[in-house]
């Protein structure tokens, strides 16, 4: 009977340590991509930040201690790249929740027709290439009256402008783009959100007298928390990577005023060749990242959610 149960027990461990490894052997490839394309260029991201190092030179990384940081401090065009970037995410990111909220819920009625057809349209320039869509928005945005922006003012008497050549509305001008191309994401979201609410809580509701908009904010909203932690996290950390839209239709022009930090990181690592203070730059973006990523998570308590 001891030899019995001995064995089974061995049987069961090693049972367990089989599940494990098998476990572990689906694991491997994500961990390996893992490793190899980001644990271990963010590493070597954060160890050139200290170097002083030229993709055209042949000589080794030059040590430099802390002063790239503190060159970092004292330049203007990075603190102007810090201020676009903070200007693109807060006129981007609200409005683009606010309003893929608002359809979602317009979606999700049954008072709309063609649901599915409208769905498809707001989800097009998702899967639109970035580069196609910041083509098209800089003809829209053509500072001629030929550009279809100038001819819808002019409709309402409004003279043309100069858009993207206009350092005031050049930035407007990429945020209004970008709100448009993922504002389809978030909504589809949303959406999935909206159905997973139970409808026994809106016959709650509507029994105990609540109106449509006491349902919406004292039912919809906090059954959405979870859904809008992920999605202003997920938009918050997209929108401080911005780069395709102001080099293609801005270019980071006119002068510095819609240059952001990847902007101006590609343009230290890739046309100054300043690795090392590219790093530096890199290695910062990706510090504040996480701990506003941090931050977030504890407002929306999401330790609670899950």
């Amino acid at each position: 009977m001891n030899e019995s149960k001995s064995q089974r027990k061995k049987s069961s461990k090693l049972g367990k340590i089989g599940q494990t490894l098998e476990c572990y052997t689906f694991l491997a490839p994500a961990y390996v991509v893992f490793i190899l394309f980001i644990f271990i260029p963010v590493g070597r991201s954060v160890y050139l930040s200290f170097f002083e190092y030229s993709l055209l030179s042949m000589r080794a990384p030059f040590f430099v201690g802390f002063e790239n940081y503190m060159e970092m401090l004292n330049d203007k065009v990075f603190w102007t790249a810090v201020k676009n970037t903070v200007v693109y995410v807060l006129g981007t990111v609200p409005f683009r929740i606010a309003l893929s909220l608002l359809i979602a819920v317009l979606l999700d009625s049954g008072r709309l027709y063609f649901k599915n057809f409208f769905r498809t349209c707001y989800f097009l320039p998702v899967v639109t290439s970035m580069v196609a869509c910041a083509i098209i928005w800089r003809l829209i945005f053509d500072a001629g009256p030929a550009g279809v922006a100038n001819r819808f003012i002019g409709i309402f008497g409004g003279s043309p402008q100069g858009w993207l050549a206009d350092s005031s509305l050049a930035m407007l001008s990429v945020i209004i783009m970008s709100i448009w191309k993922d504002l389809g994401y978030c909504m589809m979201i949303y959406l999935a959100g909206l159905q997973g609410i139970s409808p026994e809580l809106y016959e709650a509701s509507s029994i105990d007298g609540a109106t449509a908009w006491q349902n919406f904010w004292h039912v919809t909203l906090p059954m959405l928390k979870p859904t809008t932690f992920f999605i202003v996290t997920t938009q918050m950390i997209t929108s401080f990577q911005v780069f395709t839209q102001t080099y293609v239709m801005t270019g980071g022009g006119p002068g510095y005023s819609t240059t952001t930090l990847i902007n101006y990181l590609y343009e230290l690592g890739f046309n100054e060749f300043r690795m090392g203070y590219a790093s530096t730059v890199a290695f910062i973006l990706f510090i504040g990242l996480l701990i506003f990523s941090a931050t977030l998570r504890r407002v929306f308590q999401a330790e609670e959610l899950y």
